[in-house]
């Protein structure tokens, strides 16, 4: 099975506008789940993350897991904020 990263975002919070930040609106990574490839592609995620929540709103990251062989499964700069549900699934 693949697996791909997704971010979920909190709610957009208004900032001064900044290149490549459409509006101003900054969004942080809230949290870092891992999410099943959606059937039929290895690009995108399936609807829901292994700890069970909808993936709809959340935002695929570039990560790929299989391309950091002995890295972990996340991004390192995001591990103070990763799922510990998914974590666990990971781990297995």
């Amino acid at each position: 099975m693949s697996e791909i990263v997704v971010y979920e975002l909190d709610k957009p919070a208004a900032t001064r506008p900044s290149p490549g930040t459409p509006g101003g609106a900054e969004r942080r990574v809230r949290t870092v789940h891992a999410a099943p490839a959606a059937p039929g592609t290895h690009t995108a995620p399936g609807p829901r993350t292994l700890c069970g929540k909808d993936t709809f709103a959340m935002e695929a990251a570039p990560w790929e897991p299989s391309e950091h062989p002995g890295a972990p499964w996340y991004p390192p700069e995001y591990a103070s904020v990763v799922c510990p549900d998914c974590d666990a699934v990971m781990e297995i």
